[in-house]
């Protein structure tokens, strides 16, 4: 289909939508007259009551189908099959219950067409219901519910024919030629089909592939990103094609497609190519514990076509480009050996004995689960490192397990707290930051040191001795004038 052609005759439509309107207003004229008939009337309230009576009866077993699929406790096909049994109880006692009547109908020779009518919705209704049970709920598959039913609706009231010619016989005119309403709805039919087929297809393939043990993680999700895009291109295009879209006017836009590679889509571009070097490489794969310049540091989950997802161990899941990985420095801290050394800091006071700091560094040492044991040079180590200005500065130096590595802040803490008990344990002070401070000068530098508890005391002392003084001289200012007096 050329876009150059595309042009709608409005008029056409108009008089196709009326004609269309005119038939349904006959059918509905029928199906009115039928179901005012008194037959009709008698028929409705047998299914009324059929449908009264079924929940009455469908109450008990539904209560002990749900029961059983909560005993059984796993969610497995028996456990979905009974719950799902267990949804259509109701419905499936009024198909049992219309359709004795219908019997009782028969024996009395009246006319039970309705009946008939209604068993045969409540029957297709069950099947789509027991078949569509068991799949995710979303709004695919309540389409697919919807439609069968509405389609095995109409069979069963036999208007699926003449709905049928209907939609063949309403043309809209486009261009030259014209296009039913019947091909349309058909076309999008196979295209969502065919798009969920791609899908799925896409899925599966991706899920097969990263669980193959013949491929490693990181090239096995790279292929089984790469097959879910070419298969969702492949579907793309039978959707495409079946709703009449020519696919060699699709030849502007990959040229426009390639000028925004150049432009707005550079950077995810990259990030494709970046991803693809890495799994080349295999500098970065699936497992690895990873410290990137940017800060982030965690165990690497996933590598994909745009990004890498690196859980840290707060379990908080991060996107990092993978053009990050390439253009900035990268620590693999498990790329070829996980096995690492790490320098514990700690201080102890001037004056502790050395060789008892060393044997206190040892014992911590020992009870870390993260040393590496029995290794030969490999062995924990104490080093005097320097003189601060209040203590001497050592560092415990251990070889790590391979797990430690993937685990840097629980290491570090769970060594210091080591470190602490030993030395508690030995007596060795862990010194605090002093400071000694001279005076220059002749002035004496008079310094008084109040007990703790005693300062209120001598407050109020002061206080008191303060008033005596001031009585004293009141008393002295009254003897001055009295003197002349005299």
């Amino acid at each position: 289909m050329n876009p150059d052609d595309i042009e709608i005759d409005t008029e056409a439509v108009a008089e196709q939508v009326g004609t269309l309107w005119g038939q349904l207003q006959v059918w509905f004229d029928d199906f009115l007259d039928q179901a005012l008939s008194e037959a009709t009337l008698w028929q409705a309230g047998v299914v009324v009551l059929a449908v009264v009576l079924a929940w009455l009866i469908a109450r008990i077993p539904y209560k002990r189908l749900v029961e059983f699929v909560e005993e059984r406790g796993k969610p497995d096909a028996i456990g979905r099959l009974f719950r799902s049994i267990a949804s259509v109880m109701w419905p499936l006692f009024t198909v049992i219950l219309v359709w004795a009547a219908i019997a009782g109908f028969v024996v009395a020779d009246l006319n039970r067409d309705g009946l008939r009518i209604v068993a045969s919705l409540l029957m297709a209704w069950i099947i789509i219901r027991l078949l569509t049970a068991n799949m995710k709920k979303s709004f695919l598959s309540r389409t697919i519910a919807i439609v069968a039913w509405t389609v095995a609706a109409l069979y069963i009231l036999r208007w699926l024919g003449p709905t049928v010619s209907a939609l063949n016989d309403f043309q809209i005119p486009i261009g030259k030629g014209s296009i039913s309403a019947w091909r349309i709805l058909t076309s999008l039919a196979i295209a969502i089909v065919a798009l969920w087929v791609g899908r799925v297809a896409g899925a599966t393939a991706q899920t097969r592939l990263r669980s193959t043990s013949k491929l490693n993680p990181s090239m096995a999700g790279l292929l089984g990103q790469v097959a879910n895009i070419l298969l969702m291109v492949i579907a793309i295009a039978i959707a495409l094609q079946t709703v009449g879209v020519n696919l060699s006017a699709l030849t502007i836009f990959s040229g426009a497609l390639g000028v925004g590679i150049g432009f707005g889509l550079q950077s995810i571009f990259s990030n494709f190519i970046s991803g693809v070097i890495i799994l080349i490489e295999k500098s970065v794969k699936v497992g690895d514990f990873i410290e990137l310049q940017s800060g982030v540091t965690g165990l690497v989950n996933e590598i994909n076509i745009r990004s890498t997802v690196v859980t840290t161990n707060d379990n908080v899941d991060i996107l990092v480009p993978n053009e990050e990985f390439i253009k900035a420095q990268v620590i693999n801290w498990t790329l070829r050996e996980a096995r690492r050394r790490t320098h514990i800091k700690f201080g102890v006071a001037y004056g502790s004995d050395k060789n008892l700091v060393r044997k206190a560094g040892m014992e911590a040492a020992a009870e870390v689960q993260w040393t590496l044991e029995n290794m030969g040079p490999r062995m924990p180590q104490v080093w005097l490192t320097g003189f601060g200005d209040s203590s001497l500065d050592f560092e415990l130096v251990v070889w790590l397990t391979e797990e430690a590595v993937k685990k840097p802040a629980k290491v570090t803490a769970d060594y210091n707290w080591a470190i602490h008990s030993a030395l508690e344990r030995h007596g060795i002070e862990i010194p605090f930051p002093q400071q000694d401070l001279h005076f220059r000068g002749s002035d004496v530098l008079r310094v008084q040191i109040t007990p703790e508890g005693t300062a209120e005391a001598e407050a109020a002392a002061a206080a008191k001795a303060a008033e005596d003084e001031a009585a004293e001289a009141e008393a002295a200012k009254a003897d001055t004038k009295k003197a002349p007096e005299e």
